[in-house]
C-alpha cells in the first residue's frame, strides 16, 4: 500500500473544500485534497451552477414569448431543444470543473482520487475503486494518507422519502432533473423550498404542467412573507398549483401516468387523503449531511442525530486537528458560507504550521450570511426579517417598502414586479436587515450585506449616491421611506421613539 504525507488533507472538493485546499496551498502549507467524484463538488456539477445555467435558458425563452412583442419585436419561436440545452449546460459545468483542478495544481495542491476513510485520528485510507494494477482488482487501490491536520468537506446529497426513492426516470432528485431531455407534460414536486421551487418554475417555463405539495403552511418559510407572496403569485400565473400542509404518502403507476398520494390537514383539521396524476415526480425536501462514509468513529468523532459535526468559530471538531466545513458542519447550507469556511480553517491550520498568530486566530466571525432564491422574481435576503429583529431584542424595528413599479429603470427594462425592503432599528436608525424580491435581486444584495457588515445606518443607505437609472437605486428609496421622507412615493414621516416622547 502507497504511504503518502502531508501538513493538510481536505476531503471534498466542493466550494468549500477547494477553496480550503487554494487557501492552504497559498499560505505555504502541504496539502493534499481528495476527491471521489468531480472537481467542484455537488455546487458546481449537479447544483448551483447547472440549474442556474437552466434558469437562465428558462428566463430568456419566456421573454421571446412573452415580453419582446410587447417592445415591437417580431420573433419566431419554435420551441426549447433540451437536449442541446443540457449539452450546453454541461459545457459550463465542465470548463469550471477544469479550471477548479488548474487552480489546486497552481497552488502546489496535491489531487488524490478516491473516497477516503478514517483509519485512526491522524490517518486515512483512499481506496480509487476500479483500478486494477498495484492493488486489489475488487476493492481498488488503497493509499495510507497521513497528515498533522484534516478538513472534512464531503458536502451534503437529497434526502430520500420513504417510498419515493429515485429510480432516474418516475422519481428524481434534482441532479436527475438538471439532465431532463424532454420536459414532463406533468411534474409533482415534492417540497416548496428553494430547490424544488427554482426546477419547479424553470420547467413549468419550458412547458410542464407543475403541482408543489409542501408539507408547511407556506412556501419558503424562512423567508420573508411579503417577498414569497410576490413569487406565489408569479408561479400561480404560469399555471402552478400550490398545496400546502400536504404531505406525500405514496406514489403508484395508473392508466399511463403515475398517481402521487398526499394527505392535506393535521393539526386542528380532518387529515384527507388525495391524489394528483403527473407523469414525473422530483423529490426536494432537503439535504442530508455526506458524514457516513468517512468512519469518523476511528476518528473519535461521533456526528449528532442528523449527521452534522459538530464545531466552534474555528471550524475545530471536538478533535483539534481535525475541521469540518460546508453542509457536513451544518447551519445554513449554501456555497458561499462553505468558501468563507473553508478560508478561515485553511488560515488556522496555515498559522499553526507556521507560527503565524495572526492566522491562527481567525475565526468564522461575519454578521451575516445572504441567501438567494433563484426563483422569477428572484429573492435575496440578509439579516433580520422585522419579525426576526422584534424577536431579537429590537422592539421598536420597523421597516421601508420600495416597489420597483415606482423604479424608472425596472419599468424600462419591464422588470417593474417586486420591491425591496429593508428593516431598521428605529431608535439608532441602524440596519437590521433587507429582503428584495424581483430582477437582479440577487446582484443588489452585494451591497445590503456590506451595509450590514460595516454597521450602516439607513441615513448611509439614503445619503449615498446611486447611478441612476438602475435598480440599486431602490435601496436608497427603501431607506427614505423607512426615514420618513421618500422622493419617489407618497409616504407618511416616520417618527422615532425620541421624537414621539418629545411631541
Amino acid at each position: 500500500m502507497d504511504q503518502k504525507n502531508f501538513d493538510a488533507v481536505v476531503i471534498g472538493a466542493g466550494p468549500g473544500g477547494y477553496v480550503c485546499a487554494i487557501k492552504l496551498g497559498q499560505l505555504g502549507v502541504r496539502t493534499a485534497m481528495i476527491e471521489r467524484e468531480a472537481m467542484g463538488g455537488v455546487c458546481l456539477n449537479v447544483g448551483c451552477i447547472p440549474s442556474k445555467a437552466l434558469i437562465h435558458a428558462g428566463n430568456f425563452y419566456e421573454k421571446m414569448i412573452h415580453h419582446a412583442p410587447e417592445l415591437g419585436i417580431q420573433a419566431t419561436v419554435k420551441g426549447i431543444d433540451l437536449k442541446k440545452l443540457v449539452g450546453w449546460k454541461n459545457g459550463i459545468v465542465k470548463k469550471l470543473a477544469g479550471g477548479v483542478e488548474t487552480l489546486l495544481k497552481a497552488n502546489k495542491v496535491e489531487i488524490l482520487r478516491g473516497e477516503a476513510k478514517f483509519e485512526n485520528p491522524t490517518t486515512l485510507i483512499v481506496k480509487r475503486a476500479g483500478e486494477k494494477s498495484g492493488g486489489n482488482a475488487k476493492g481498488g487501490i488503497a493509499t495510507r494518507v497521513s497528515a498533522k491536520y484534516f478538513v472534512i468537506a464531503t458536502g451534503s446529497r437529497a434526502t430520500v422519502i420513504p417510498g419515493f426513492e429515485p429510480d432516474g426516470k418516475n422519481v428524481l432528485t434534482s441532479t436527475e432533473a438538471l439532465d431532463l431531455s424532454v420536459p414532463p407534460k406533468r411534474l409533482v414536486v415534492i417540497g416548496g423550498g428553494y430547490i424544488g421551487l427554482e426546477l419547479g418554475t424553470y420547467l413549468a417555463k419550458v412547458g410542464s404542467k407543475v403541482t408543489v405539495l409542501e408539507g408547511l403552511p407556506r412556501l419558503l418559510a424562512t423567508m420573508d412573507k411579503d417577498c414569497v407572496g410576490v413569487v406565489e403569485r408569479g408561479l400561480k400565473r404560469r399555471g402552478v398549483e400550490i398545496i400546502t400542509e400536504a404531505a406525500a404518502k405514496s406514489w403508484k403507476k395508473a392508466k399511463g401516468a403515475l398517481e402521487v398520494t398526499y394527505s392535506v390537514g393535521g393539526v386542528n383539521k380532518a387529515v384527507v387523503n388525495k391524489t394528483v396524476a403527473c407523469d414525473t415526480i422530483l423529490v426536494t425536501v432537503g439535504r442530508k449531511p455526506n458524514s457516513d462514509t468517512l468512519d469518523l468513529a476511528k476518528a473519535d468523532i461521533a456526528p449528532d442525530s442528523r449527521g452534522f459535526v459538530a464545531v466552534d468559530r474555528q471550524l475545530r471538531t471536538k478533535i483539534p486537528h481535525i475541521f469540518a466545513i460546508g453542509d457536513v458542519a451544518g447551519g445554513m447550507l449554501l456555497a458561499h458560507k462553505a468558501s468563507k469556511e473553508g478560508i478561515v480553517a485553511a488560515e488556522v491550520i496555515a498559522g499553526a504550521v507556521t507560527n503565524s498568530r495572526a492566522l491562527a486566530s481567525s475565526a468564522f466571525d461575519t454578521t451575516i450570511i445572504p441567501a438567494v432564491v433563484f426563483t422569477d422574481p428572484e429573492i435575496a435576503s440578509v439579516g433580520f426579517t422585522l419579525e426576526e429583529a422584534r424577536g431579537n431584542g429590537f422592539a421598536e424595528a420597523h421597516e421601508g417598502v420600495f416597489p420597483f413599479a415606482a423604479l424608472g429603470k425596472a419599468l424600462s427594462s419591464g422588470e417593474s414586479e417586486g420591491f425591496v425592503k429593508v428593516v431598521a432599528d428605529k431608535k439608532t436608525g441602524r440596519l437590521l436587515g433587507c429582503h428584495i424580491v424581483g430582477a437582479e435581486a440577487s446582484s443588489m444584495l452585494g451591497e445590503a450585506g456590506l451595509a450590514l457588515e460595516m454597521g450602516a445606518t439607513l441615513e448611509d443607505l439614503a445619503l449615498t449616491i446611486h447611478t441612476h437609472p438602475t435598480l440599486p437605486e431602490a435601496l436608497m428609496e427603501a431607506a427614505e421611506v423607512a426615514l420618513g421622507h421618500p422622493i419617489h412615493m407618497v409616504a407618511k414621516p416616520v417618527r422615532t421613539a425620541e421624537q414621539t416622547r418629545n411631541a
